[in-house]
This record gives structure tokens, sequence and C-alpha cells, in this order.
């Protein structure tokens, strides 16, 4: 399949990757008692109100060049909530955390199970390309959900592990708020490769037989 076309589909599929995952978190805050991402438009699946040209465009081009076609990561304008609208807002700030990461792994499961009933019909020619466009969407969603648990301000690990930290341990909260962005770029850098193995193990259990990475 001609590579233009490859890099064009994984950043449409990107894009709606991470445009559903900030939706789940501006949804969920909404549930728990906070209108502020209502208010602002952002309970939408047009792209538009989502899209970060860096995050969203340059860099995950920049990401497919580097790395040879062979990875791209992004993200989307964060979804604002405000804590103090939360009927609990340690426990719902967790909640809110955790339900970006699950709306890519549950768009992972339903096109790694679209995947498995496809796989027998491979050897048709459409249904190859199809195939290899799935895998696409499957491995991109679990990145993103795996990736965003790691526990780094401003990942929704953080917001999950601040959720479940005792006050006492007030001070690591501070310490992460301070440095997480660095320790995020140090971590990308020099850390990622930990979390490619539970990434491969996840993507090549929901896809089975039909993984092709």
């Amino acid at each position: 399949m001609d590579q233009f076309l490859v890099l064009v589909f994984q950043l449409v599929v990107l894009i709606f990757s991470v445009m559903a995952h900030e939706v789940a978190h501006g949804f969920a805050a909404y549930r728990l008692g906070d209108p502020t991402a209502k208010d602002l438009g952002r309970l939408t699946l047009n792209p538009v109100k989502h899209l970060d040209m860096f995050g969203s465009i340059v860099l995950p081009i920049m990401l497919y060049v580097i790395s040879g076609g062979a990875f791209v990561l992004g993200w989307a304008k964060p979804v604002p909530y405000n804590p103090m609208n939360l009927k609990n807002p340690k426990l719902g700030s967790g909640i809110i955390g955790a339900v970006g990461p699950i709306s890519n792994l549950l768009i992972a499961v339903v096109f790694g199970l679209i995947l498995q009933i496809l796989y027998p019909f491979i050897t048709i020619p459409v249904i190859t390309s199809l195939i290899l466009l799935l895998n696409f969407v499957v491995y991109i969603n679990v990145l993103l959900a795996i990736f965003n648990l790691v526990p780094l301000p401003p990942l929704d690990g953080s917001g999950i592990l601040f959720s479940l930290l005792p006050a006492r341990f007030y001070k690591v909260q501070e310490f992460l708020t301070r440095y997480g962005f660095w320790l995020l770029i140090l971590f990308v850098f020099f850390g990622f490769q930990l979390i490619l193995p539970i990434i491969g193990s996840i993507y090549h259990l929901l896809t089975g037989p039909a993984g092709l990475f």
C-alpha cells in the first residue's frame, strides 16, 4: 500500500482516537457534576473542536518520518474540567482520568473483533488491505491507552494515581506536579521501551492470528 496513504490513514485514526479519548473525559466529568466541557462545546465528535495543530498533526508526521513509518503518537486539546464541581473531587478526578484510556481500549477491542472476523477472508485483495488498516486502528488505540496510563503529569495515569494516594503522600503529588513534564520527556526518550511489551501483548491478544505487527 502507498506509504502516503498509510500515513494519511494513521493520522485520521490517531485524530479520531484522541478525540474519542477527550470526549470520554468530558462526558465523565459532566456525568459527575461538572458542565465545563459541555458549556465549552467539547462534548462533540467534531474534530475541529479538539484538534491541536502540533499534537494532532505536526508531531505524528514527525514521528512517522523519524521512525520510518513504525510509530505515530499525538494528542488533542485537553478537555477542561473543574474538580470543585464534582460530587467527590478526588474520586471523580480518578474516574475522569481512567475513562480516556478505557475508551481507547474499547475501540481496540471492537476493531480487534472485526479483524478476527475478517481474517479467514484474507486472500481476497480488498480484505487484505482492510486487515492492514484495521491493525493500525487496534495498535494505535492500545498504544494511546497504555501510554496515557503512565503516572506522570499531564498523562491520565497521574490523575488516577493522585486519586488513590493517601493524603500523607501529598509531597509525592507536589513533586510529580512540579517535575512531571520533564520526567515524561525523559520517559519518552529513555523509558518508553518499558511499556512496549505491554502494548504488544494486549495488541496480539486482541488481534490474534490477524495481527500483523
